[in-house]
Protein backbone atom coordinates (compact mmCIF):
# COMPACT_ATOMS: atom_id res chain seq x y z
CA UNK A 1 0.00 0.00 0.00
CA UNK A 2 1.22 3.58 -0.92
CA UNK A 3 0.26 6.71 0.88
CA UNK A 4 0.01 9.51 -1.09
CA UNK A 5 0.30 13.60 0.57
CA UNK A 6 -0.74 16.25 -1.09
CA UNK A 7 1.34 19.88 -0.93
CA UNK A 8 -0.40 20.68 1.64
CA UNK A 9 0.83 17.79 3.67
CA UNK A 10 4.67 17.16 2.15
CA UNK A 11 5.49 20.66 1.95
CA UNK A 12 5.67 21.57 5.57
CA UNK A 13 7.56 18.69 6.49
CA UNK A 14 10.13 19.42 3.87
CA UNK A 15 10.18 22.98 5.49
CA UNK A 16 9.79 21.67 9.04
CA UNK A 17 12.73 19.31 8.56
CA UNK A 18 15.11 21.69 7.31
CA UNK A 19 14.39 24.28 9.80
CA UNK A 20 15.04 21.12 12.77
CA UNK A 21 18.28 19.94 11.23
CA UNK A 22 19.61 23.60 11.01
CA UNK A 23 21.31 24.15 13.78
CA UNK A 24 23.44 21.06 13.37
CA UNK A 25 23.76 21.74 10.09
CA UNK A 26 24.72 25.10 9.73
CA UNK A 27 27.14 24.94 12.69
CA UNK A 28 29.13 22.31 11.04
CA UNK A 29 29.41 24.17 7.63
CA UNK A 30 30.39 27.70 9.45
CA UNK A 31 32.80 25.91 11.32
CA UNK A 32 34.80 24.09 7.80
CA UNK A 33 34.33 27.52 6.50
CA UNK A 34 36.18 29.18 9.12
CA UNK A 35 38.59 25.99 9.18
CA UNK A 36 37.33 25.53 12.67
CA UNK A 37 36.88 22.09 13.97
CA UNK A 38 34.71 20.93 17.27
CA UNK A 39 36.28 17.77 18.48
CA UNK A 40 33.10 16.31 20.14
CA UNK A 41 30.20 17.53 17.72
CA UNK A 42 32.04 17.29 14.47
CA UNK A 43 32.09 13.59 14.82
CA UNK A 44 28.64 13.25 14.22
CA UNK A 45 29.66 14.03 10.34
CA UNK A 46 32.89 12.21 9.67
CA UNK A 47 32.23 9.19 11.91
CA UNK A 48 28.81 9.00 10.63
CA UNK A 49 30.12 10.94 6.85
CA UNK A 50 27.09 13.30 5.66
CA UNK A 51 27.31 16.79 4.51
CA UNK A 52 25.32 19.28 5.98
CA UNK A 53 22.77 19.98 3.22
CA UNK A 54 22.35 16.66 3.20
CA UNK A 55 21.08 16.43 6.92
CA UNK A 56 18.35 19.23 5.51
CA UNK A 57 16.75 16.65 2.94
CA UNK A 58 13.46 15.38 3.73
CA UNK A 59 12.64 12.10 2.07
CA UNK A 60 9.16 10.68 2.46
CA UNK A 61 10.41 7.49 3.00
CA UNK A 62 9.58 3.72 1.73
CA UNK A 63 6.33 3.71 0.80
CA UNK A 64 4.89 7.22 0.97
CA UNK A 65 4.59 9.23 -2.53
CA UNK A 66 3.85 12.85 -3.49
CA UNK A 67 1.37 13.89 -5.18
CA UNK A 68 2.18 17.32 -7.99
CA UNK A 69 5.22 16.82 -6.86
CA UNK A 70 7.18 17.32 -10.27
CA UNK A 71 8.64 20.25 -9.54
CA UNK A 72 10.30 19.26 -6.10
CA UNK A 73 13.91 18.60 -5.39
CA UNK A 74 12.84 15.00 -4.66
CA UNK A 75 11.90 14.64 -8.05
CA UNK A 76 15.55 15.14 -9.00
CA UNK A 77 17.17 12.89 -6.65
CA UNK A 78 18.42 9.45 -7.39
CA UNK A 79 16.02 6.36 -7.42
CA UNK A 80 13.14 8.53 -7.89
CA UNK A 81 10.70 7.89 -10.55
CA UNK A 82 7.55 10.86 -11.46
CA UNK A 83 4.67 9.50 -12.71
CA UNK A 84 2.71 11.30 -15.81
CA UNK A 85 0.17 12.83 -13.27
CA UNK A 86 3.79 14.57 -11.28
CA UNK A 87 3.13 12.00 -8.57
CA UNK A 88 7.09 11.74 -7.23
CA UNK A 89 7.54 8.23 -5.64
CA UNK A 90 10.95 6.27 -4.11
CA UNK A 91 11.66 3.17 -6.74
CA UNK A 92 12.51 0.72 -3.97
CA UNK A 93 13.32 -1.71 -6.93
CA UNK A 94 16.18 0.91 -8.20
CA UNK A 95 17.49 1.40 -5.07
CA UNK A 96 17.66 -2.13 -3.67
CA UNK A 97 19.41 -2.90 -7.18
CA UNK A 98 22.55 -1.53 -5.53
CA UNK A 99 21.74 -1.62 -1.94
CA UNK A 100 20.04 -4.90 -1.31
CA UNK A 101 23.02 -6.12 0.65
CA UNK A 102 23.55 -3.42 3.03
CA UNK A 103 19.63 -3.05 3.72
CA UNK A 104 19.74 -7.03 4.38
CA UNK A 105 22.84 -6.28 6.37
CA UNK A 106 21.07 -3.55 8.73
CA UNK A 107 17.94 -5.75 9.22
CA UNK A 108 19.99 -8.27 10.54
CA UNK A 109 22.05 -6.35 12.88
CA UNK A 110 19.23 -4.34 14.75
CA UNK A 111 17.39 -7.81 15.08
CA UNK A 112 19.99 -9.65 16.43
CA UNK A 113 20.86 -6.41 18.88
CA UNK A 114 17.17 -7.00 20.17
CA UNK A 115 17.33 -11.05 20.96
CA UNK A 116 20.18 -10.22 23.84
CA UNK A 117 19.82 -8.69 26.61
CA UNK A 118 20.88 -5.11 27.81
CA UNK A 119 24.30 -4.83 29.59
CA UNK A 120 24.85 -1.69 32.17
CA UNK A 121 28.67 -2.91 33.66
CA UNK A 122 31.01 -1.63 30.83
CA UNK A 123 30.82 2.41 32.79
CA UNK A 124 32.09 3.74 29.47
CA UNK A 125 35.75 2.07 29.71
CA UNK A 126 36.05 2.22 25.87
CA UNK A 127 37.11 5.60 25.13
CA UNK A 128 39.74 5.04 28.39
CA UNK A 129 41.41 2.34 26.42
CA UNK A 130 41.42 4.26 23.10
CA UNK A 131 44.33 6.39 25.07
CA UNK A 132 45.57 3.84 27.26
CA UNK A 133 49.04 3.89 27.03
CA UNK A 134 49.55 6.41 24.57
CA UNK A 135 51.19 9.54 23.40
CA UNK A 136 48.55 9.45 20.53
CA UNK A 137 45.45 10.38 21.69
CA UNK A 138 42.63 10.35 19.27
CA UNK A 139 41.22 14.12 20.58
CA UNK A 140 43.66 17.49 20.81
CA UNK A 141 42.05 17.80 24.37
CA UNK A 142 43.39 17.52 27.67
CA UNK A 143 43.45 14.07 29.74
CA UNK A 144 41.49 14.61 33.07
CA UNK A 145 43.47 12.75 34.91
CA UNK A 146 46.65 13.21 32.87
CA UNK A 147 48.12 10.12 31.11
CA UNK A 148 49.06 8.37 34.77
CA UNK A 149 45.99 8.78 36.24
CA UNK A 150 43.96 7.90 32.77
CA UNK A 151 46.35 4.61 32.86
CA UNK A 152 45.56 3.98 36.37
CA UNK A 153 41.82 3.74 35.85
CA UNK A 154 42.05 1.40 33.18
CA UNK A 155 44.21 -0.96 34.87
CA UNK A 156 41.55 -0.37 38.35
CA UNK A 157 38.29 -1.61 35.76
CA UNK A 158 37.93 -4.76 33.67
CA UNK A 159 37.25 -3.49 30.58
CA UNK A 160 33.80 -5.43 28.51
CA UNK A 161 33.40 -3.65 25.82
CA UNK A 162 30.88 -5.09 23.23
CA UNK A 163 31.08 -2.88 20.36
CA UNK A 164 33.40 -3.73 17.52
CA UNK A 165 33.78 -0.18 16.25
CA UNK A 166 34.89 0.87 19.85
CA UNK A 167 36.88 -2.08 20.72
CA UNK A 168 39.09 -1.26 17.08
CA UNK A 169 40.00 2.24 18.25
CA UNK A 170 42.05 0.55 21.44
CA UNK A 171 45.59 0.95 21.91
CA UNK A 172 47.49 -2.22 21.47
CA UNK A 173 48.08 -2.38 25.13
CA UNK A 174 44.25 -2.07 26.01
CA UNK A 175 42.97 -4.78 23.52
CA UNK A 176 44.51 -8.05 25.46
CA UNK A 177 42.79 -6.25 28.80
CA UNK A 178 38.81 -6.71 27.17
CA UNK A 179 36.97 -9.18 28.40
CA UNK A 180 35.70 -10.10 24.82
CA UNK A 181 38.18 -10.29 21.42
CA UNK A 182 35.39 -8.23 19.33
CA UNK A 183 35.74 -8.54 15.19
CA UNK A 184 33.74 -7.81 12.35
CA UNK A 185 32.57 -11.03 11.56
CA UNK A 186 30.78 -11.03 15.14
CA UNK A 187 29.62 -8.13 15.90
CA UNK A 188 25.68 -9.39 15.21
CA UNK A 189 27.05 -11.70 17.69
CA UNK A 190 28.46 -9.48 20.16
CA UNK A 191 26.50 -5.80 19.95
CA UNK A 192 23.53 -5.30 22.71
CA UNK A 193 21.18 -2.43 23.39
CA UNK A 194 22.62 -1.18 26.82
CA UNK A 195 25.78 0.25 24.38
CA UNK A 196 25.77 3.47 24.28
CA UNK A 197 27.55 3.23 20.73
CA UNK A 198 24.37 0.83 19.89
CA UNK A 199 22.24 3.63 20.09
CA UNK A 200 24.36 6.26 18.46
CA UNK A 201 24.82 3.65 15.53
CA UNK A 202 21.47 4.29 14.75
CA UNK A 203 21.90 7.18 13.47
CA UNK A 204 24.84 5.07 10.94
CA UNK A 205 22.09 2.55 9.80
CA UNK A 206 19.44 4.92 9.19
CA UNK A 207 22.32 6.64 6.95
CA UNK A 208 23.03 3.19 5.23
CA UNK A 209 19.16 2.90 4.90
CA UNK A 210 19.45 6.22 2.54
CA UNK A 211 16.26 7.44 1.55
CA UNK A 212 14.13 4.38 2.59
CA UNK A 213 13.96 6.51 5.88
CA UNK A 214 11.43 9.41 6.32
CA UNK A 215 13.21 12.62 7.18
CA UNK A 216 11.50 12.50 10.83
CA UNK A 217 13.16 9.17 11.77
CA UNK A 218 16.11 10.15 10.44
CA UNK A 219 16.65 13.44 12.54
CA UNK A 220 15.37 11.22 15.30
CA UNK A 221 17.98 9.21 15.03
CA UNK A 222 20.74 11.92 14.75
CA UNK A 223 19.43 13.62 17.81
CA UNK A 224 20.01 10.27 19.90
CA UNK A 225 23.37 10.02 18.27
CA UNK A 226 24.04 13.88 19.71
CA UNK A 227 22.88 12.83 23.01
CA UNK A 228 25.12 9.58 23.15
CA UNK A 229 27.97 11.50 21.69
CA UNK A 230 27.32 13.73 24.84
CA UNK A 231 27.29 11.24 27.38
CA UNK A 232 30.70 8.97 25.20
CA UNK A 233 32.80 12.75 26.13
CA UNK A 234 31.10 13.26 29.13
CA UNK A 235 32.65 10.27 30.58
CA UNK A 236 35.96 10.07 28.75
CA UNK A 237 39.48 10.82 29.96
CA UNK A 238 38.96 14.33 28.02
CA UNK A 239 38.38 16.98 29.98
CA UNK A 240 35.77 18.74 27.48
CA UNK A 241 34.40 21.76 30.48
CA UNK A 242 36.32 24.08 28.06
CA UNK A 243 33.78 23.30 25.75
CA UNK A 244 30.64 23.74 27.47
CA UNK A 245 30.30 20.24 28.91
CA UNK A 246 30.22 18.37 32.08
CA UNK A 247 32.25 15.08 33.77
CA UNK A 248 30.40 12.17 34.67
CA UNK A 249 33.85 10.74 36.52
CA UNK A 250 33.09 7.20 35.75
CA UNK A 251 35.99 6.53 38.17
CA UNK A 252 34.02 7.15 41.18
CA UNK A 253 30.97 5.29 42.57
CA UNK A 254 28.77 8.32 42.09
CA UNK A 255 29.80 8.85 38.26
CA UNK A 256 28.93 5.06 37.94
CA UNK A 257 25.48 5.38 38.90
CA UNK A 258 25.17 8.53 36.78
CA UNK A 259 26.53 6.65 33.40
CA UNK A 260 24.82 3.83 34.42
CA UNK A 261 21.35 6.24 34.27
CA UNK A 262 22.10 8.07 31.56
CA UNK A 263 22.85 4.92 29.88
CA UNK A 264 19.45 3.05 30.21
CA UNK A 265 17.50 6.60 29.02
CA UNK A 266 19.68 5.75 25.79
CA UNK A 267 18.59 2.50 25.81
CA UNK A 268 14.92 3.16 26.66
CA UNK A 269 14.95 5.98 23.67
CA UNK A 270 16.65 3.67 20.86
CA UNK A 271 14.21 0.83 21.06
CA UNK A 272 11.26 2.59 19.25
CA UNK A 273 13.62 4.11 16.96
CA UNK A 274 15.29 0.19 16.30
CA UNK A 275 11.69 -0.76 15.97
CA UNK A 276 10.79 1.76 13.36
CA UNK A 277 14.83 1.16 11.00
CA UNK A 278 13.22 -3.08 11.09
CA UNK A 279 10.04 -2.23 10.01
CA UNK A 280 11.56 -0.07 7.06
CA UNK A 281 13.79 -2.58 6.42
CA UNK A 282 10.81 -5.05 6.38
CA UNK A 283 8.69 -2.54 3.71
CA UNK A 284 11.26 -2.39 1.92
CA UNK A 285 12.10 -6.40 1.26
CA UNK A 286 8.40 -7.15 1.23
CA UNK A 287 7.67 -4.49 -0.78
Amino acid sequence: MTTILQPDDYLPRIDAHARRAAPWADARADRRARGDYHPVWDFLFEYYPLRPAHLKRWHPGVGVALADAADTRQATWRDYTTASDGTVTLDVASFLAHRRRDVEMVGRLLRAVDKRSPHFDCFGMHEWAMVYKTDHPRHDLPLRLGAAGTNAVVEDHPIKCTHYDAFRFFTPAARPLNLTVLSRETQPDNDQAGCVHVSMDLYKWALKLGPLVPGELLLDCFELAAQARRLDMEASPYDCRGLGFGVVPVETPEGKAEYVARQRELTAAAAPLRARLVATVDAALEG
